[in-house]
């Protein structure tokens, strides 16, 4: 098996084929308790980080946002009640977590504004620029090919449309990383085991965070991607981080 065909999951080698479907399981496994365990794990800082995206994007009326990685659909709800009026794709390669999405949807009464599709990042199934906005939180370090999804996110994105990427990041701080990394190991699969039964995909997901690129690498990615005026700005002093970017 060459390199070109494996990936890590955590900190696991894999065939790059396996990949999403272990991606896809963990995130079956989690579903139900998706949103209880964000508020826990973050102490409910993540709806800071979220809104702190929004602020950064500031959605205007009748814009039309794909939302890929978008689970239960709290960036696009943020998104269209920030609008006013506009409408909202939620892309997920996961059902399971849409299902829970559109129960939300229908509770908050934004289901005519959204549609749900199960798609992968990396081949998306939407023509060349079809949205304004394009946003992926939390979900680009699970992607097999994060290049290619940016790649894609480029390609249905219309000409001046907006990128935005909310993801866990470095400290740049040595000394509060290795803090952070022992909350992170010791706190948070154990809490996975607690709340929703399932410490092995926390587990995961907290590896899946060390191995993804810092910050000014990532960086590096969006521009090769063909984004314009990329930046990005850390939230709670690197623990995430927003990358920005613009399809000039």
């Amino acid at each position: 098996m060459s390199d070109d065909q494996t990936t890590h999951f955590g900190y696991q080698t894999v065939r790059e084929d396996e990949k999403a479907d272990r991606v896809r399981g963990v995130f079956t496994s989690v579903a139900s308790r998706y949103d209880v365990m964000n508020d826990v794990m973050s102490g409910g800082v993540h709806r800071l980080w979220k809104d702190a995206m929004m602020d950064w994007l500031a959605p205007r009326r009748g814009q039309r946002l794909l939302d890929v990685a978008g689970g239960t659909g709290d960036v696009s709800f943020r998104f269209l009640k920030r609008a006013g009026e506009g409408h909202a794709t939620v892309c997920d390669l996961t059902e399971s977590m849409l299902v829970e999405g559109r129960k939300r949807a229908e509770a908050e009464r934004l289901e005519d504004s959204l549609d749900w599709v199960v798609g992968d990042a990396m081949a998306l199934p939407f023509p060349d620029n079809s949205f304004d906005v394009y946003t992926i939180s939390f979900g680009i370090r699970n992607v097999t090919r994060p290049q290619k999804a940016l790649d894609e996110a480029y390609r249905v994105l219309r000409p001046g449309g907006r990128l935005m990427v909310l993801e866990f990041s470095q400290i740049p701080n040595d000394l509060m990383q290795k803090a952070y990394d022992l909350y992170s190991f010791n706190v948070i699969p154990a809490m996975g085991q607690m709340i929703a039964n399932d410490r092995d995909s926390y587990q995961y997901l907290v590896e899946s965070i060390r191995r993804f690129p810092d910050q000014e690498t990532f960086l590096g990615m969006l521009r090769q991607a063909g984004f314009g005026q990329a930046k990005y700005r850390n939230l709670t002093m690197g623990v995430a981080c927003l990358h920005s970017g613009w399809k000039l």
